[in-house]
């Protein structure tokens, strides 16, 4: 709709002012940067488009095989997370920086003609283009990466999960599909997912006690 798109153009221009003004906005720089190296963003845009699906599937299979006791708490906070992000995107339109014309930030997608985005080229009428806030690769990669650093056993692996975070951040600005600002309301709209769990389950999502009753478990069905 003309005036959604409108309000959402409106928004974004007032998030890149806003950041201007307090010195953060380092979308633009990142986005230029990574774009002089085709290798790398062309990486980074398939990395966008699949990354955080797999990712997040693959994280809640191994807390379901590996870490049952906190599977269950895990899973309503991310479930809890993306719904309260799905109310954002309905109540607050908001276009990705790439859609800014005056800024001169660069569509990867479209420049480097990569595939699988739903934010660009052909699928680009099927999904919501003006769904930039909260970050949902934000979302997710931070409740994937809490997850492996507070329970995988190999310190490389609790590593790889803290970093991932990390580097979803820098791929969303490289290729212009988030201010810094959608960034910031992922991790809080991730907090709050989690204190909704907390709230329902009354419990911590990574508790000792959590921790105990699936040892617990495992060695009862070992003796069994």
């Amino acid at each position: 709709m003309p005036a959604h798109r409108t309000a959402a153009l409106h928004r974004a221009a007032e998030i890149w002012h806003a950041e201007r003004t307090l010195h953060i906005n380092i979308e633009l720089a990142v986005n230029h940067a990574a774009d002089r190296v085709g290798w790398l963003i062309v990486g980074m845009d398939y990395y966008y488009a699949t990354l955080h699906f797999i990712i997040t599937i693959a994280v809640l299979a191994w807390l379901y095989t590996r870490h049952p006791a906190h599977y269950r708490s895990a899973r309503t906070a991310l479930y809890s997370a993306t719904l309260l992000a799905l109310l954002g995107f309905t109540f607050f339109a908001l276009a990705p920086p790439r859609f800014l014309a005056g800024p001169g930030f660069i569509d990867t997608v479209v420049t480097h003609h990569t595939w699988g985005s739903w934010a660009s080229g052909d699928v680009a009428s099927l999904s919501n283009q003006y769904a930039a806030m909260p970050s949902v690769h934000i979302v997710w990669s931070a409740w994937s990466g809490l997850a492996v650093a507070f329970l995988a056993r190999r310190t490389w692996v609790r590593v790889l999960g803290a970093v991932y975070p990390l580097a979803t951040f820098t791929v969303i600005l490289a290729t212009a599909n988030h201010f810094v600002a959608d960034a910031v309301a992922g991790a809080l709209t991730l907090a709050a997912g989690f204190l909704l769990q907390r709230l329902l389950t009354g419990r911590r999502v990574y508790s000792r006690s959590a921790a105990a009753g699936g040892r617990s478990s495992r060695r009862v069905r070992t003796v069994r």
